[in-house]
């Protein structure tokens, strides 16, 4: 099996477990905060389970910027689309959002915007480590 397959699934399985723990902490919350709040069993089903499926492609979708004989652009592209999929798919689930283009139009600005300042801020990050350490090797 490709060695990024592996770690790609490796990393979801460690992480995936993350989903449903913050599913649970957010409907915790709604439940003191909102008066008549309640769900049913299917709906807790869907979000237990697309939130764990989301949060095992958010972390295991972190091997795409690890593959060196890609170039960044194409890391990026693979990472982002992943990313973007997946988080749509979860919050039309779970009917976070409505299904309405102008909605998905608005989410999927949200969303490269918050994407892009999170990745420019990894990326000048590792650039700056990286000066560092190489500074001190010369």
């Amino acid at each position: 099996m490709n060695k990024y397959l592996k770690s790609f699934l490796h990393r979801g399985l460690i992480f995936g477990g993350f989903g449903p723990i913050v599913t649970g902490i957010v409907y915790l919350i709604l439940s003191y905060t909102i008066e008549d709040f309640s769900l049913g069993g299917v709906e807790m089903f869907t979000a237990i389970i697309s939130t764990y499926v989301l949060a095992f492609v958010h972390s295991g979708a972190s091997v795409f910027n690890q593959i060196e004989s890609w170039p960044i652009a194409k890391s990026l592209l693979c990472h982002l689309s992943t990313l973007y999929a997946a988080y749509t798919c979860c919050y039309l689930m779970n009917s976070w959002i409505p299904f309405d283009w102008r909605v998905l139009l608005i989410f999927t600005a949200i969303f490269m915007v918050v994407y892009f300042a999170v990745w420019l801020c990894v990326f000048v990050s590792i650039k700056l480590t990286s000066k560092k350490f190489n500074s001190k090797l010369s």
